[in-house]
């Protein structure tokens, strides 16, 4: 009976990781619910929780405690899957991005890295984002400064800039899709160095988010650490009884 049960479970194991390989399951897709799933596969919510233990171990999908997260500006939802350019593009705000600096750095460099994620090299883009303030002036939004792998055309991101002005197709270019992670998010004073890049006191509380992004193989995509104005981003959370 045990070895039926383990056997079940790789089989849906493997055809859901299948599935998620092919693109059937796209980035960011929820799976059915575990009621539906057993119902599916014909097996207990057991089995399947342990599958879909899996296919987290494997880095292909993140099971959470509730339905998902995400972050909006100004009240737009923002799908983080396209890059912060882009998600604030397509909610139609009238931000402004500014590189800042594309440069080298060791893994060790990388703040707030998980101690899982091997890595010697990597190239740091910083960003600030602004927004017409009173009078015309520009307001800084949020800052940000993403670390992604030193591999292929990611090495020459110093020297040829951005793909396309976006970090996210820079990625892609290089094969690198994220479609699972995770994202913590505090509450976080800024110090001198941040207060004076975003323009703001020494001690001004900002929304502190870090968020460790991998391809469907469990590579290391990209790692972010962006500070943004409460006055416009907020967490949001939903949340239910299915995984």
């Amino acid at each position: 009976m045990t070895s039926q049960v383990f056997s079940k479970r790789k089989l849906i194991v493997e055809k859901l990781a299948n599935q998620i390989r092919r693109g059937e399951i796209g980035p960011g897709q929820r799976l059915d619910g575990e009621h539906r799933l057993a119902e599916e596969f014909d097996v207990s919510r057991g089995t399947i929780r342990q599958a879909l233990g899996e296919l987290q171990r494997r880095r292909l999908i993140s099971i959470q405690s509730g339905i998902g997260s995400f972050v909006t500006y100004d009240g737009h939802a923002l799908d983080q899957r396209l890059g912060w350019a882009q998600a604030l593009a397509e909610v139609g705000s009238k931000v402004t991005t500014r590189v800042l600096s594309i440069e080298p750095i060791s893994g060790s460099q990388v703040p707030g890295l998980p101690d899982d994620v091997a890595l010697d090299e990597a190239i740091a883009v910083r960003r600030v984002r602004t927004t017409p303030g009173e009078g015309g002036a520009e307001v800084a939004v949020s800052f940000e400064c993403a670390s992604v792998p030193a591999v292929g055309s990611l090495r020459d991101l110093p020297i040829r800039g951005l793909k396309d002005d976006s970090l996210w197709a820079s990625l892609r270019e290089e094969g690198l899709i994220a479609t699972n992670g995770q994202q913590s998010v505090d509450v976080h004073q800024l110090d001198e160095r941040e207060a004076s890049i975003l323009g703001r006191p020494v001690g001004s509380s900002f929304l502190r988010t870090v968020r460790t992004s991998y391809d469907s193989d469990g590579q290391f995509v990209e790692h972010v650490l962006s500070l943004l104005d409460p006055s416009h981003f907020t967490l949001k959370l939903t949340f239910g009884d299915e995984s």
